[in-house]
């Protein structure tokens, strides 16, 4: 029987009416995912377990907070993780505050960091499917994102095409920014190609996923604020892949979701680009305009984790120089550093502006009705 609802649950919610960028669902168990597995890799599963590429996914790989990382209150009383129960998801997050449609990230168990590619391939294609039929088929408001393999490109695409065709709640493909190699690289432009062709757009999300590198390029840090400071980092260093490698003037319809990793690097990143270019433009002939206007037509941000510098002015500076359009609202449910809709967009803006972040930016990138 579920425990009785906290009275500040109970209150009449405010109809936001918002896009939710970053939703985390999780199995109950690993044996969620059975229904969508053949039975060799279901017995892969039960006698080999995963072997991924780095061995400390899925585990602490730091002292953490309370709760693993989650929402202490945000366990389902009839068991299993945070993020395992619609009906918790709905009552804390959905319902409480009005959301029109949530984004759906996966992180755990989608084959993105298996080096066997054809079980992380089956995994992949599992969470897809999991995402479809106990997720966006019990609540229409949740859109899923394609989990691929980014390293086995060739089943990335296939999936990518056969999930687009099949079902219009896929509006994004899932890749993880901790790949084995550069996302700019040539082997990884057959997806956006993929991507691009079905009018999706790409879903950067780090943390958990990771390609067998360290998270920093100095090794892996003692405490876990400085790996929540490399969710920024990360994201760098694939933006200039990005544009240093031609994708967007290969794939000029591509766009680019830049989920929980701060968007207040942005400028100066924009700024160092430019400046080196003008100085070795000749190496990359293929860009026909400066770096940062890629930066700017090709990328979207969120605001989870939001900076919150002592004096607001900054952060406007910040926006203006992004664009107010390219700024996303996400919650993060139900990690512990989960954003209140409500009170996250405590910044002075217009009303216009408002409605833009919380909603209208979203609904441009991912295409919503």
């Amino acid at each position: 029987m579920n425990k009785p609802v906290p009275a500040s649950e109970t209150a009449a919610a405010q109809r936001l009416g918002f896009v939710d960028c970053d939703i985390h669902p999780m199995q109950r168990t690993p044996k969620d995912l059975h229904p969508y597995l053949a039975a060799r890799w279901r017995e892969h599963a039960d006698t080999f377990g995963a072997h991924v590429c780095q061995g400390l996914v899925g585990q602490l790989s730091h002292p953490r907070m309370m709760a693993n990382g989650m929402r202490a209150d945000a366990y389902p009383s009839n068991g299993g993780p945070p993020g395992c129960d619609l009906e918790t998801m709905q009552r804390q997050h959905l319902d409480l505050h009005g959301c029109d449609t949530g984004m759906m990230v996966c992180l755990a168990r989608g084959g993105m960091e298996e080096r066997n590619l054809e079980f992380g391939a089956a995994l992949a294609h599992a969470i897809n499917d999991w995402q479809i039929h106990d997720w966006v088929e019990k609540d229409r408001r949740l859109k899923a994102g394609i989990v691929v393999p980014q390293d086995f490109p060739e089943f990335a695409v296939r999936e990518i095409d056969a999930r687009a065709a099949e079902n219009e709640a896929f509006r994004q493909v899932i890749l993880s920014p901790r790949s084995s190699e550069p996302l700019g690289r040539r082997k990884y432009w057959p997806i956006y190609e993929a991507a691009a062709r079905n009018n999706l757009a790409l879903g950067l999300h780090p943390a958990g996923i990771s390609g067998g590198h360290a998270s920093s390029g100095t090794g892996w840090g003692t405490y876990y604020m400085q790996e929540h400071y490399t969710f920024g980092t990360s994201m760098i260093g694939n933006v200039v892949s990005l544009i240093f490698e031609g994708v967007f003037e290969q794939f000029p319809s591509l766009n680019v979701a830049m989920i929980e990793s701060g968007f207040s690097w942005a400028p100066a990143l924009g700024w160092r680009m430019d400046k080196r270019w003008r100085h070795m433009a000749k190496e990359t002939p293929h860009l026909k305009r400066p770096p940062s206007q890629y930066l700017r037509q090709h990328f979207w941000f969120c605001t989870q984790p939001m900076e919150e510098p002592e004096d607001p002015a900054h952060l406007y500076d910040v926006l203006d120089w992004i664009g107010w359009d390219r700024l996303m609202f996400s919650s993060d449910y139900p990690h512990w550093d989960y954003d209140d809709p409500q009170q996250a967009l405590s910044l002075k803006m217009s009303d216009a502006r408002r409605a833009a972040i919380l909603r209208d930016n979203a609904r441009t990138l991912y295409r919503l009705p």
